[in-house]
């Protein structure tokens, strides 16, 4: 039973949002000013540093311009099921 935050789940959503953001064209800069924060915040969910929350996963879809669902999709098809909270 996995309790990480190097999980495969959190690794295939980390994924997933590195791979957006780079096919949106954006650096992890100009990510960070369409989410008014600061480049190390997106550096450091990159990284794995950081997890972030629904809302944070939202707002990060919609900076990147796409479906939470395909972020979504990525972690869920990575997760183990015996995964605990």
């Amino acid at each position: 039973m996995a309790k990480t935050i190097r999980s495969s789940g959190h690794e295939a959503l980390r994924d997933a949002l590195i791979a957006a953001r780079k096919s949106s064209g954006l650096t992890q800069a100009e990510l960070a000013t369409r989410l008014k924060c600061h480049q190390s915040f997106v550096a450091r969910v990159e990284s794995g540093e950081r997890r972030i929350d629904v809302i944070e996963l939202i707002v990060l879809a919609r900076a990147l311009g796409v479906g939470t669902s395909m972020l979504l999709a990525a972690a869920e098809g990575a997760t183990e099921s015996d995964h605990r909270i």
